[in-house]
């Protein structure tokens, strides 16, 4: 069965109206109260001619046919509310990147084109800085009151009272599975570009291994609900921001099939006391994290007492580097769990999966693929066989995205057609082993080129952050008259810890080829990471180019 989101919430939320939907902010919202809410913006998005104007059928890969609504918003009920609401209106809701300077956020809205803004009044001063010069100014803004007090920009409409106005009846729309799922790329190292993806789709490539066993063989929608329905609900945490896509597919897994999305009463950034409250408190069975940067804060606050985190069943790590000893730490501290250390992109879903229990010992860097996962040559013309010693991209086929929005050239780079497949190639670089597994070497956009070697910044973070002194690093390339580029490590250290660079080096040694060690290593106060916990590796160039150049004899 292939389905459209608005559609599938709808048929779940008539069938299990009482059961608790979205916990959020003090409030505890039923699948009848959330539906409700998603009709009445519906209805006030279709009021303003907010929907869909041409069929998919007539549109290129990298082209939308329906009017997109831009959340801007931190986590909470009004996100999901926008996705659904939007979706019932036949519009495609898109992920704004909170912590957007006025240039960047200018950007976006340029190249997304919104017809409707929903976002938090606290960012109402940036949002009103850009407006004006947008090519397309928004026909609807939502305003959704926080704790800033900041008062509703002109023309704009106060949420809550938008909503109250607007019916609550389902709007008599025809919902598709091919209807859009647009996500943008985080930018971390490049302009965010816009992923299309059929929902039905994007279901099936980042969500299905959440689904109700069964659900996805079924014949009908009322088939798929039964199923749905008929599963153990669970409640699920996503931590990361919403703007994020793993936490918007873990929101997806519980909201669509009868469980319930809770949120930590802090959301405007990781606050470890309040996130282990709300596991304990609404029996939270599954959270994700990103990386070490959300991992050891939350060891650290669970090892200060006062939680037990009993429901739990499992943790997922993704985004970022989790190292193993980070993963062991987890274990140690709640025998009961697996953890999923998930590879995906924008452009994959979920990709790739490696489990870890506290029988089984911690390892990364080697994954199981999901299906249609595959590695493909140098030159992108064929797909390697499993045990192909080749280096070459990571890629995936069958449910993938259309393309990426406006940008015909990028698509058909990005989306090539090999051996009759149709296939997805985010720019990581992997090797297929004989064993099936994939081992994931990095992001290209990242790799350093040294020497006339190609060094995986994620291979050398990886080897670095298992030393039990070091608590963050991000690795970057700078130039260098020696090298072309050097490896430079901006490192985070634990306090009380003070190891030099000598005995950082001989530890990350022990797992990383010398060439592929740092030429040189910057201590900082804090690593500077995205509010999703992703690097910033422009943040890190920049803090690497203000340290002297290293001149190390080279590594053979």
């Amino acid at each position: 069965m292939r389905y459209n989101h608005a559609e599938l919430f709808a048929g779940v939320a008539a069938a299990a109206a009482e059961r608790d939907c979205i916990v959020s902010k003090g409030q505890r919202l039923t699948y009848g109260d959330v539906a409700a809410r998603v009709n009445r913006l519906a209805n006030l998005l279709l009021s303003h001619g907010i929907t869909v104007h041409r069929p998919r059928t007539e549109l290129q890969p990298w082209e939308s046919g329906q009017d997109h609504v831009a959340l801007y918003l931190y986590n909470g009920n009004e996100y999901l509310e926008g996705m659904l609401g939007a979706a019932t209106a036949r519009a495609a809701s898109l992920n704004v990147n909170y912590r957007y300077v006025e240039a960047e956020l200018a950007y976006l809205l340029d190249d997304a084109a919104p017809r409707a803004i929903v976002y938090h009044a606290r960012f109402a001063p940036t949002l009103a800085a850009v407006l004006r010069s947008l090519e397309q100014p928004p026909r609807l803004l939502l305003q959704v009151a926080d704790a800033s007090g900041n008062a509703l920009l002109p023309g704009a409409l106060d949420y809550e009272e938008a909503l109250a106005g607007s019916s609550p009846v389902p709007p008599s729309t025809t919902p598709d599975p091919d209807d859009l799922y647009i996500l943008y790329t985080g930018g971390t190292t490049g302009m965010p570009k816009a992923t299309l993806w059929s929902q039905a789709s994007l279901l099936d490539s980042a969500v299905t291994a959440f689904l109700p066993e069964g659900m996805t063989e079924a014949k009908s929608l009322a088939e798929g609900v039964a199923v749905a329905l008929a599963s153990e609900p669970r409640v699920v945490l996503p931590l990361p921001p919403l703007m994020h896509g793993a936490a918007q597919w873990l929101a997806l897994s519980g909201i669509l099939t009868g469980g319930t999305v809770v949120f930590p009463d802090t959301v405007d950034r990781l606050d470890a006391a309040t996130v282990w409250e709300v596991i304990d408190r609404e029996g939270v069975r599954v959270v994700n994290l990103v990386g070490n940067s959300f991992a050891t804060p939350l060891c650290d606050e669970f090892e200060r007492g006062g939680h037990h985190g009993r429901s739990l069943q499992l943790v997922g790590v993704g985004g970022a580097v989790t190292s193993a000893p980070v993963k062991d730490r987890i274990l140690r501290l709640l025998p009961h769990v697996a953890i999923a250390d998930v590879a995906g992109s924008s452009e994959t879903g979920s990709q790739l999966s490696n489990i870890s229990t506290s029988a089984q010992p911690a390892t990364s860097g080697i994954f199981t693929p999901a299906a249609g996962t595959c590695v493909v040559d140098e030159d992108r013309t064929r797909i390697l066989k499993p045990g192909d010693p080749e280096t070459g991209w990571l890629a995936r086929h069958t449910a993938i995205p259309f393309g990426y929005l406006g940008d015909r050239e990028k698509t058909e780079r990005a989306f090539p057609t090999i051996e009759g497949y149709r296939v997805a190639l985010p720019g990581d670089r992997a090797r297929h082993r004989a064993d099936g597994d994939i081992e994931l070497l990095g992001r290209d956009s990242v790799t350093i080129n040294s020497g006339g070697e190609k060094i995986f910044a994620e291979e050398v973070e990886d080897a670095l952050i298992s030393h039990p002194a070091v608590r963050d690093v991000i690795v970057v390339g700078r130039p260098s008259e020696r090298w072309g580029h050097e490896v430079v490590a901006v490192v985070e250290l634990l306090p009380g810890h003070e190891p030099s660079d000598a005995e950082l080096l001989a530890d990350a040694g022990q797992r990383l080829a010398r060439y592929k060690l740092p030429k040189a290593i910057v201590r900082v106060d804090a690593v500077f990471r995205g509010p999703a916990g992703k690097a910033d590796y422009r943040w890190a160039r920049e803090v690497a180019a203000q340290q002297p150049s290293a001149q190390m004899e080279p590594s053979i």
